[in-house]
């Protein structure tokens, strides 16, 4: 299964999230330009960094198609906590693994909490704590 799919330009909008470089952005702003002399309206788009909160820029056509990650969204319970990272079982597969815990969660992540994470394109991040 890849960790991505192709989505057409004109049809993406704020929210939603593509690939930059490689990295994948959620789109905070768009806007198309007007069809020229000759030809194709522009999609200008605005977005930042998922994994790294750097923002980026893109502008190309409108019926090009560029890639889109796959954001897997599932529950976890958080088995311990040291630091800046957690120990987190999934409460599908019974997977455990460590993730880092975002600054805005540090006080609210304790053990037998729920915690709502997503992976994209093999990365995991914590979202939510339940």
């Amino acid at each position: 299964m890849s960790d991505t799919k192709m989505v057409s330009v004109g049809s993406l909008k704020k929210g939603d999230t593509i690939i930059i470089d490689g990295i994948p952005c959620k789109i905070v702003d768009t806007s198309t330009s007007r069809p020229g002399k000759h030809g194709h309206a522009k999609v200008n788009m605005m977005a930042v960094g998922m994994l790294d909160g750097k923002k980026r820029n893109l502008v190309m056509p409108g019926h090009d198609k560029v890639e889109a990650p796959i954001v897997e969204k599932k529950t976890a319970q958080v088995l311990s906590v040291s630091g800046n990272k957690c120990n987190i079982m999934d409460m599908e597969t019974y997977e455990t693994f460590d993730i880092d815990i975002p600054e805005e969660f540090k006080d609210d992540v304790a053990e037998g909490k729920e915690i709502l994470y997503w992976t994209i394109m093999g990365s995991k991040i914590l979202k939510q704590v339940k």
